[in-house]
């Protein structure tokens, strides 16, 4: 029998998926139990099989208002405490964070697995050193996986099958926080830009740019509301071109090439985990990284990179990654 394995990962959906080898090689040890964002229930066929799920919204990873301690849902924290219980031989976080280890603390696991921070080494039985800085969030999962008797393989040697026959460039202009999306005039020059050297292009958008784009004339921008709605659209892609946010991370996840537009985030610490992958990194800020609370009326990290720069970056990317007999209009 298993032991049975405990994994928080509460964060965003480029969190999860930046886990997601870890999860994977871990069902060959453990019978593994992730808790996580609902949206994981929709990541569990294809890139989870085999993994319990419990789905659960964490107050405190909410962007506003994550400090109302006294307005926190009780209630739910309760039922979860219940849930999990006495129930696992081990259970790790990858985040330096303190309310992931007392939540590991009060599951009663054995064997409690974290990287400590601000005094939480007292809720963790096994503490461990963070990666060397900077270092990519997946090291923290590879770091991870070495303390359990396992191994992953690094960024650059992820196998990751070349998606055949689509013929489909992917731009995807939303993103978690406004000061992640490089404006939207600009990607709708890059758009008509790609599609004038003759490539396909289909935009995504979140709902809120939805209106935006309708009225630049794009009337098939497709807004996918769920993960497996966006799934459908990467499905048929050959390549995917957006910000630094969750579609990006899910696009590597299912094989497709990435090119990343950052803005107050770190290429190395947070780039989509495909071995193909590009970055257009954000300009320079005193602030850089700031966690997505700029100081500034405009972010000059992202406002800063130009749509020239842009252009010509997808230009060699789209030939490397998208087949001229399909990926053009002829």
């Amino acid at each position: 029998m298993k032991p049975r394995l405990l994994i928080i990962e509460l964060w965003g959906l480029g969190d999860l998926a930046i886990a997601s080898p870890f999860l994977r090689a871990a069902t060959e040890r453990f019978d593994v139990t992730l808790v996580a964002k609902p949206y994981a229930l929709d990541l569990q066929d294809r890139f989870l099989p085999g993994i319990k799920v419990i789905p659960f919204l964490a107050p405190w990873t909410a962007f506003m208002g994550k400090y109302r301690v006294w307005a926190w849902p009780w209630r739910n924290l309760l039922r979860l405490h219940r849930t999990l219980y006495r129930q696992f031989d081990v259970g790790l976080s990858a985040r330096w964070d303190p309310r992931d280890h007392v939540l590991l603390a009060l599951t009663g696991a054995k064997r409690r697995l974290g990287f400590p921070r601000m005094g939480s080494r007292m809720f963790l039985t096994d503490p461990l050193e963070r990666p060397v800085p900077p270092s990519h969030r997946y090291e923290y999962w590879r770091a991870l996986a070495h303390a359990l008797g396992f191994s992953l393989p690094s960024m650059a040697e992820h196998a990751i099958l070349r998606p055949a026959n689509r013929s489909e460039i992917l731009v995807h202009t939303g993103a978690g926080q406004p000061v992640r999306v490089w404006p939207l005039d600009r990607y709708r020059q890059l758009v008509q830009y790609l599609r004038e050297k003759g490539y396909r292009v289909t935009v995504a958008s979140d709902p809120a740019q939805r209106n935006w784009w309708l009225n630049a004339g794009e009337s098939g921008v497709e807004t996918p509301r769920t993960v497996k709605e966006l799934m459908a659209l990467l499905d048929r892609s050959a390549a995917f071109i957006g910000n630094d946010s969750g579609p990006g991370h899910l696009a590597a996840l299912a094989g497709v090439p990435t090119l990343t537009l950052f803005g107050p985030q770190l290429p190395e610490w947070f780039a989509p985990l495909h071995p193909q992958g590009e970055v257009v990194e954000g300009k320079p800020c005193p602030y850089k990284p700031c966690s997505d609370y700029c100081r500034f009326a405009l972010p000059i990290c992202i406002h800063g990179i130009s749509v020239e720069e842009v252009c010509a970056r997808a230009a060699r990317f789209a030939e490397r990654h998208v087949t001229e007999s399909v990926g053009r209009e002829v």
